[in-house]
């Protein structure tokens, strides 16, 4: 497999600083070298260049950053595609969650000029189903989901085309424990599946995951939102917004795994990775497991 590591070091959406050295604290882990030990050829695409805050005034408390979240957003579902149109796979590194606006843009529209139906299996601590209007931060790292499946504003539904990216019923998400009102009145209004960490307290990892690929059975492309808050912090500390009742270390490779073993992931992205908050580069090397693991790695 030619697979595409592309980094955006954005921490432009969320409200802690740091996780803008994610991608370099992923390839620092190995992340090329261990996916070629795989076997799988890969192709170093390098940053998308992004201003810093300190290059910027914040114009809209609501929508922080907007401007420059959607210029790094528009290039990157352009560097997506093109990726997708090469046979690629792209693995994009993050930078905080806005930038699945773009990944998944740059993967809608490549889906859309071929027909296929795109799903996505968004694996994460929270439902990043905000808007400006429901945001109590303004962050938006807190609304790419919303975004995609076209609620918000205007200039985040329209990166990479005025066109719903999402069709909410082809969305799966797993990990979820934390969730504002406003996030919760949309999912329900929206109809999106949703596995929380109590589904998988009860159910376990091994059901959840086959429900929420069997969920997805009819799409023809599924592209895996991992943000690394899903795990909980005990196991892996360095993330952007930490949430106690995690994802254990096996149940996030199990995810990964049998995605792996179906063949059921298409392209993927790994976000929120902050060094700052991290022990000796900790939470990166965890991220580059996980990546192993849905590029084939097994245990025998």
């Amino acid at each position: 497999m030619n697979i595409h590591i592309l980094g955006v070091p954005m921490d432009l959406g969320a409200a802690h600083r740091g996780v803008d050295m994610g991608p370099s604290a992923i390839r620092i882990a190995g992340v090329s070298e261990k996916l070629q030990l795989l076997g799988h050829t890969v192709i170093e695409e390098g940053d998308i260049s992004i201003k810093i805050p300190e290059q910027q005034k914040v114009k809209n408390p609501k929508l922080k950053y907007l401007s420059e979240i959607v210029r790094a957003c528009t290039l990157l579902a352009t560097k997506t595609e093109k990726i997708l149109e090469a046979d690629g796979f792209p693995v994009v590194l993050g930078g905080d969650h806005s930038i699945a606006i773009g990944t998944i843009s740059g993967v809608a529209n490549y889906c859309k000029k071929r027909h296929k139906k795109l799903g996505v299996l968004w694996i994460d601590a929270h439902g990043d189903m905000n808007t400006d209007q429901t945001s109590p931060s303004g962050n938006i790292h807190g609304m790419p989901l919303a975004a995609l499946i076209g609620l918000g504003a205007l200039e985040l539904t329209s990166i990479g085309g005025d066109y719903v990216k999402l069709d909410p019923k082809n969305v799966v998400l797993i990990a979820i424990r934390d969730l504002d009102e406003g996030e919760k009145a949309a999912i329900r209004k929206n109809n999106i599946s949703i596995f929380t960490m109590n589904d998988i307290d009860n159910h376990g990892m091994a059901e959840i995951i086959t429900k929420a690929i069997k969920k997805l059975k009819d799409v023809d492309f599924i592209h895996v939102s991992f943000d690394l808050d899903a795990l909980d912090p005990k196991e892996c500390p360095g993330v952007g917004t930490p949430v106690k009742g995690g994802l254990d270390y096996r149940e996030a490779h199990l995810i990964m795994e049998t995605l792996s073993e179906l063949n059921q992931m298409h392209s993927l992205e790994i976000v929120e990775a902050n060094p700052i908050l991290d022990s000796r580069n900790h939470s990166a090397e965890l991220a580059v497991d996980l990546i192993q693991s849905g590029f084939g790695k097994k245990i025998f």
